[in-house]
């Protein structure tokens, strides 16, 4: 039985597409050619040819500073990472973005789950059981500043801030929950009501289905804080 994210690749590499910062390419000879997508016109890039070394390229900043948070809009330029099969480039990719590619297979076909902030914040344990303390009006001041995509991160937010289907910040723009928006070009402040232009049409967006470990620490923060 085909796997079903080589098949959703499959189904893009009709033409090049980004995923994140990452830009890919088919070339004539059947192989891919992965590079951030800033550094498209650039010759004098570093080369790998191993789908690992996106272990490596995906860990520093461009500056050398560690990346806690892989989706955030931070990945370094200058490397080239040409891979041979298809099998690869899942790999690579799932190594760039861990888990995205499986989230957004779901996502396409309709079963993916999402879970509200308030839950996720309610089956803390330990240090970060207090998160859960967390009022609405912080939620919606940290949401829009720890996960805009302008510096924060690059995931669509498909999560609602609780069970009653409340947004997980009225500060965000639009766009932010939109996965037809590519959020690598978002460079608008939160709250903007200008609409982030996609340069490239082909967009496989990064999904995030529930609130991750950064985001429950720094609503633990906030709340120790007062």
């Amino acid at each position: 039985m085909p796997n079903p994210i080589d098949t959703l690749l499959e189904s893009a590499l009709s033409a090049p597409f980004c995923f994140g910062q990452v830009l890919v390419e088919k070339t004539t000879t059947e192989c891919f050619v992965l590079s951030h997508r800033d550094d498209e016109t650039m010759d004098r890039l570093q080369r790998f040819r191993c789908p690992e070394d996106a272990i490596e390229i995906a860990k520093y900043d461009d500056v050398g500073n560690y990346r806690p948070l892989k989706t955030a809009p931070n990945l370094r330029h200058g490397w080239r990472l040409e891979l041979e099969t298809l099998e690869d480039l899942r790999h690579a990719l799932d190594y760039f973005y861990p888990g995205r590619l499986a989230v957004f297979a779901a996502w396409k076909s309709d079963k993916l789950r999402t879970t509200p902030l308030r839950e996720t914040l309610d089956r803390q344990s330990g240090m970060y059981r207090v998160a859960a303390k967390i009022s609405d009006s912080q939620v919606n001041d940290l949401v829009a500043d720890f996960c805009r995509s302008n510096g924060g991160c690059l995931r669509t937010i498909l999560w609602k801030r609780d069970a009653d289907g409340a947004i997980a910040s009225t500060k965000l723009p639009k766009d932010k929950f939109d996965p037809a928006r590519d959020q690598a070009t978002a460079a608008n402040p939160p709250g903007s009501a200008t609409p982030a232009t996609a340069a490239i049409p082909a967009t496989v967006p990064l999904l995030c289905q529930e609130a991750c470990n950064l985001l429950v620490a720094e609503c633990r923060k906030v709340v120790k804080g007062e």
